[in-house]
């Protein structure tokens, strides 16, 4: 049985496209744990922050803000890590829509 190049090419990208799925699920557990740990550490220093700048007298109003203000870098991190895990997510979602129609193709192609 004899392919054409074209469905053979079809094929090559498929696998590819395949690869680049199982690649991006790795990341995506990967950026998972990283955004939880940037949370987790968010948190916990917002919460020494919050000790600390009550202890120093800063009156009650402002004592949050103050706090949030010290570890303001931590939520940044927090806040990347929160959409880059967004991101990856995407990224995933458009290599399956990119897998999907390659398959599509290939049986379109294999019926010929």
């Amino acid at each position: 049985m004899s392919y054409s190049p074209e469905l053979i090419e079809i094929a090559q990208e498929l696998r590819g496209t395949s690869k680049r799925l199982d690649s991006a699920s790795k990341e995506i557990f990967r950026m998972a744990k990283e955004k939880a740990e940037k949370e987790r550490d968010y948190r916990k220093a917002l919460a020494q922050q919050i000790m600390i700048v009550r202890e120093s007298g800063v009156p009650a109003t402002l004592v949050n803000d103050v706090a949030r203000g010290n570890v303001a870098d931590l939520k940044f991190e927090r806040d990347l890590a929160t959409d880059m895990f967004k991101a990856g997510i995407e990224s995933l979602e458009a290599i399956k829509v990119q897998a999907s129609v390659l398959q599509s193709i290939h049986k379109r192609y294999d019926s010929l």
